[in-house]
């Protein structure tokens, strides 16, 4: 058994993966990397965090070119015009491969499954929901109208396909894709933890 492992975690907008993932991570007593994956590709890079931040999981098809003022490693009065967001990507995919070879992970989204595909010790997740459900979430969570937590859904879910489509070559929520998939509002989001944590204990061997 190796006692170093990782989870990787997509999700659709709405489903509750994102607290999934945090309870598995508290479950198998692992780091967990959202958002944290951000702050430690800027800091790899020398980058700002607000470049990562503002492309998050966006892909742009006007030559795969951002451009930005941010000052450049060692020199503040010096401004890069352009970096491409496949080095953006870069700098995150070998920021997650690092985290993953120390320590026991959970990884939420940025392709952090296509990106460890060839780890051994790694369990795949994708959770989604039913849209009634997901509606209601975000209706909750951004205070806003059904159309409008709908709206923004559809768009945020178009995005993050767009985004894992691109650089894995695969299907963002397809089955072939993941290890697992699971929709989250037949169990509810502890009870689905529950059965991913045992499924994660089966595949790896490892106990939570």
């Amino acid at each position: 058994m190796n006692d170093i492992f990782s989870i990787t975690v997509g999700r659709e907008l709405g489903s509750g993966g994102r607290v999934i993932a945090k309870l598995l991570a508290e479950r198998f007593d692992c780091n967990f990397y959202d958002s944290e994956i951000l702050a430690l590709a800027a800091k790899k890079s020398g980058f700002s965090e607000k470049l990562f931040v503002d492309h998050d999981e966006h892909h742009s098809r006007l030559h795969n070119l951002i451009f930005s003022k941010v000052p450049i490693i060692g020199h503040a009065n010096y401004y890069s015009e352009q970096i491409s967001q496949g080095s953006l990507f870069q700098f995150q995919s070998e920021v997650i491969w690092h985290e993953a070879k120390e320590k026991r992970c959970v990884f939420v989204g940025r392709g952090a499954d296509y990106i460890l595909r060839k780890k051994e010790n790694k369990v795949s997740v994708f959770v989604y929901a039913d849209m009634d459900y997901k509606i209601e979430q975000v209706m909750k969570r951004r205070e806003c109208t059904a159309e409008e937590a709908r709206r923004f859904i559809v768009s945020g879910e178009k995005t993050r396909a767009k985004y894992y489509n691109y650089y894995t070559g695969q299907t963002w929520g397809a089955k072939e894709s993941y290890d697992i998939c699971i929709n989250s509002c037949r169990l509810g989001l502890e009870a689905t933890a529950d059965y991913l944590a045992e499924f994660v204990e089966k595949r790896l061997k490892v106990r939570a």
